[in-house]
């Protein structure tokens, strides 16, 4: 028997414009005004940049401005080189990289919700027929569900920041969501179409992150086709394997005629793709596990009670095709010995659907439990944010003011009458929020997760409106890049350099620093990076440490960071 008893006064939709703009109103703050942050964010566009400004070997051979960067893949790399070339002279470079994350995020989102309603609306998943009549329509269903599977989606804690940065995942976690979708099309009506246009989303996959995740997706749907028992879906769904491999082989075989550089990234990036497949450890299964309780709230508490409230449909696609893609995602955790992030952004587009049809059959006591703990959750971040920032612009209470200019030291606080104005209406509308929720106890089947969805929102915008002056200040490296800049003259030839992919993208870009190529030799200028705390301080390289080759002429750092340090030589003049 179905686990569902819904009214029709339980699926009122929400409205096609509030969706959208509640995308965007998620979207837009973070890729707005700030610079390239530490890590993947800064790295990745830094060979988006190089792209742009560079030539077809350069589009082959990721790289940042001469530091071979063969992992992943060239795919998100190239889309955003593209809209560097299309939206740079108007938007800035960094800003106009961040476009395509901005499409990517409206990619998943819409995949995430078409999904759910193709899946609602199935014959299988409907609710039971109440005896007088008045159950809801299929297709009133599945757009409630779909609702309900976005604000679900949007409310996970993972993804969060990562929707936001310039990086392969944002790309490939939309991707997955989209693949989603075309299968549900695929087991819902097999046709060659389908698996064709799959096919070429699992070879954009391979050409996004790797090999791996996309093989084991196709073997995974492969393996639900014979668990349903359409042998006809498996016949049409081996189609999608040539094709793959035709999308992903064409930047392959590219590289092999072409060989930019006189050199390729076939075989690191090969190595790189070896080594996500490991042997189970400890330490990869318990990260997963105790990083994936918040990266994936709130959706697997709906989710898991999904999976039990459906048990007796378990071939049922609304549950069989989510539980097999979170299988998979899962499994390839496991056996990923790099603890990452990255390895567990897959999984929150299948759980997000999931959740959606635990909805309708959670207990009121544990939909409560949940709104409560976002009420309480959120609303104390958002007041934390509040008093920071109140605090760095007047300066009381001082031990709060104190903590936070601690952070970015150098920064000098600036009101700014427009985003105080945003945040303040933004505060405003997340109580009237919670008064709606609060007060009237809606019926409808989303109202589970609206403070979720909605507390997430408030929080992310508020730090991106009334702390973002301070997070630039604190994680860009843009400070340090001018500083090395004045230190150099314009006659050098190159500078050669052991510093990481984000710091050296940012010293490119902020600081028009020439760095050496995979051609050039004898540079005159040499950038190490070391830690602070190291006893010997920066050691030269074997190859250039001798007595008086080169003269240090500027040591430096970021100032909030206390271990990251920075030395600058020239080469002396009789060498």
């Amino acid at each position: 028997m179905k686990p569902v008893r819904l009214p029709a006064a339980a699926t009122n939709a929400l409205p096609r414009w509030a969706i959208f703009a509640l995308c965007l109103l998620y979207i837009l703050p973070g890729l707005i005004a700030r610079d390239p942050w530490k890590g993947d964010d800064a790295a990745s566009f830094g060979i988006m940049w190089t792209m742009a400004h560079g030539g077809l070997h350069d589009w082959l051979w990721p790289h940042i401005v001469g530091m071979p960067m063969p992992e992943e893949g060239p795919l998100t790399f190239w889309l955003g080189a593209i809209c560097i070339n299309l939206f740079g002279w108007l938007f800035g470079d960094p800003m106009a990289a961040r476009i395509s994350t901005g499409i990517f995020f409206m990619l998943g989102a819409v995949s995430v919700w078409y999904t759910t309603f193709l899946l609602g609306r199935r014959p299988e998943a409907q609710p039971l027929k109440l005896a007088f009549g008045g159950q809801p329509e299929p297709k009133d269903f599945g757009r409630t569900l779909a609702d309900g599977a976005l604000l679900i989606y949007l409310g996970c804690l993972g993804l969060l920041v990562r929707s936001h940065e310039t990086s392969a995942e944002t790309l490939q976690i939309s991707l997955v969501a989209y693949a989603l979708y075309l299968s549900a099309r695929l087991f819902d009506a097999p046709t060659k179409r389908s698996a064709v246009k799959l096919g070429l989303i699992l070879g954009l996959l391979v050409l996004t992150r790797g090999w791996v995740l996309p093989l084991a997706l196709f073997g995974s749907l492969l393996t639900l086709c014979f668990y349903r028992q359409q042998k006809q879906c498996a016949r049409i769904l081996c189609i999608s394997l040539p094709v793959a491999i035709l999308a992903a082989g064409s930047w392959v075989l590219s590289v092999i005629l072409i060989h930019p550089f006189d050199s390729s990234p076939y075989p690191a990036w090969m190595l790189w793709n070896y080594r996500q497949i490991a042997i189970p450890s400890i330490a990869s299964i318990s990260y997963f596990f105790k990083y994936g309780i918040w990266f994936a709230w709130p959706a697997w508490p709906f989710a898991a009670w999904a999976i039990y409230a459906w048990r007796k449909q378990e071939r049922a696609l609304h549950i069989s095709l989510p539980v097999t893609f979170l299988l998979c995602f899962t499994l390839l955790a496991f056996i990923n010995n790099y603890s990452e992030e990255g390895i567990l952004l897959p999984i929150l587009p299948p759980l997000a659907i999931l959740a959606a049809f635990g909805l309708p059959t959670m207990r009121r006591s544990a939909i409560n439990a949940v709104d409560w703990f976002a009420l309480m959750v959120m609303t104390g971040v958002a007041a934390i944010v509040w008093l920071g920032w109140i605090a760095e612009q007047t300066g009381w209470p001082p031990s709060i003011a104190k903590k936070v200019l601690s952070w970015a030291p150098g920064f000098q606080p600036e009101f700014n009458v427009f985003t105080f104005i945003i945040a303040l209406l933004v505060s405003i509308a997340w109580f009237r929020l919670v008064y709606w929720r609060i007060s009237r106890q809606p019926s409808v089947l989303w109202r589970a997760v609206v403070l979720s969805s909605g507390g997430a929102i408030l929080c992310w915008l508020l730090l991106m409106t009334l702390w973002l002056p301070l997070i630039n200040q604190r994680i860009s490296y843009a400070n340090v890049a001018l500083q090395i800049a004045e230190k150099i003259s314009s006659q050098y030839r190159c500078i050669d350099s052991n510093t990481g992919p984000s710091q050296r993208a940012s010293f490119a870009y902020f600081g028009k620093v020439r760095f050496a190529g995979f051609s050039d030799q004898n540079c005159d200028v040499l950038l190490l990076q070391s830690s602070r705390h190291s006893q010997s301080g920066p050691l030269l390289p074997a190859d250039k440490n001798y007595p008086g080759a080169w003269e240090l002429i500027w040591e430096g750092h970021r100032a909030a960071d206390k271990d990251e340090f920075f030395s600058l030589y020239r080469k002396n003049k009789f060498n």
